[in-house]
């Protein structure tokens, strides 16, 4: 086992860098980078007034930015350096969680991730409890009552909600229930009320849950279907099996099997994706959801990093992300043993099940 953990380390290492490359390298190069968005913003707050036509049109002389002015507005972002030499500085500020300053925020990385982390954890871990609360107990009883009107019936709510865009959900509910054309029962901006901090220790915990209801809804509602129907294959897979008919043989009552027998290795695919699920749900949010309901989560941060240009923010989200996403990838790997110890380390290595 320390041997497979080690090489799988060794190995993030040049996935990782290899991914913050190409995504540093295309920053570098589009087009509207920092410089040019200083520059636009100037350009459209001339002296004399006039509407300029775009980043392409930077002042020249006494009306606006000289050369001079440009070298030290690439200097200050660090574009006056070689490619390589600033990936460089990057690399090794990142070995030690140093992401760097934000272009226009005026924070570091780092604390623009912490002050955005309340938003993405409240509909990260919500939805994860959720959806496993309510899809592994719902896959069980699809999977026993299977082909009656029951299964039919859930089946095709689920994938209703699952062909509805969680966007087009969220618009719907603002329009239905938050003060849209409707009824003004839930509110539709950020997640809790201005004056929070005054309300009582159990009015507080309402407010929020209250603010939180509606974005849940539209987050959780098209995961379902996934959960559920893996579930319940997972379970129909297991009831089929011989070692199933011959504990019917034996008496067992159909709790005995389905809860002794078949529930652990059904809950062997939906357990090992467990640590990526759950770590993926502190730092995951639906960018148009967050929009939509005014929360200031992660993603509406990236979004906007990405449209502002401001490239320390997009490299070091992006570096964080793919981080945890590698120790993800390890941990599942190591949960396949755990859960199943039938599978051996070396069989994950060569792509096989022993």
């Amino acid at each position: 086992m320390l041997r497979y953990i080690v090489k799988r380390l060794l190995l993030m290492i040049p996935t990782l860098f290899g991914v913050l490359f190409l995504t540093f390298a295309v920053t570098q190069f589009v087009p509207g980078g920092p410089v040019e968005q200083i520059t636009s913003q100037l350009n459209n707050l001339n002296v004399s007034g006039e509407a300029s036509s775009g980043s392409a049109n930077i002042y020249r002389g006494s009306s606006g930015l000289d050369e001079e002015h440009l070298e030290q507005l690439r200097k200050y972002y660090g574009f006056d350096k070689p490619f390589l030499e600033r990936f460089w500085i990057l690399i090794t500020n990142y070995l030690s969680f140093n992401l760097g300053e934000s272009y226009f925020h005026h924070q570091t990385v780092s604390e623009l991730i912490i002050d955005k982390l309340p938003v993405s954890i409240s509909l990260g871990l919500w939805s994860f409890i959720i959806i496993y609360s309510v899809c592994i107990p719902l896959g069980i009883k699809k999977a026993v009552r299977h082909g009656t009107k029951f299964d039919i019936t859930t089946s095709s709510i689920i994938l209703i909600g699952y062909s509805i865009p969680g966007f087009v959900l969220g618009i719907g509910l603002i329009v239905l229930l938050g003060g849209g054309s409707f009824l003004d029962i839930f509110p539709t901006r950020g997640i809790v009320s201005d004056n929070w901090s005054e309300l009582s220790w159990f009015d507080k915990i309402f407010d929020y849950l209250w603010h939180m209801t509606l974005p849940i809804i539209c987050t959780v509602i098209g995961s379902f279907a996934v959960m559920t129907m893996l579930t319940k294959n997972s379970f129909i897979e297991e009831i089929n099996k011989q070692y199933v008919l011959t504990a019917k043989s034996k008496g067992l009552s159909e709790n005995e099997i389905l809860y002794k027998h078949i529930f652990k290795n059904a809950l062997i695919p939906i357990l090992t994706g467990f640590p990526a699920q759950f770590i993926s749900a502190f730092f995951t949010g639906s960018i148009l959801i967050e929009t939509i309901f005014s929360l200031d989560g992660i993603g509406l941060l990236s979004y906007e990093s990405i449209l502002q240009r401001d490239y320390p923010v997009v490299l070091g989200t992006l570096y964080l992300f793919t981080l945890l996403g590698l120790m993800a990838k390890l941990l599942t790997d190591i949960s396949y043993v755990w859960v199943d110890p039938r599978i051996k380390f070396s069989s994950l290595s060569d792509g096989k099940n022993e």
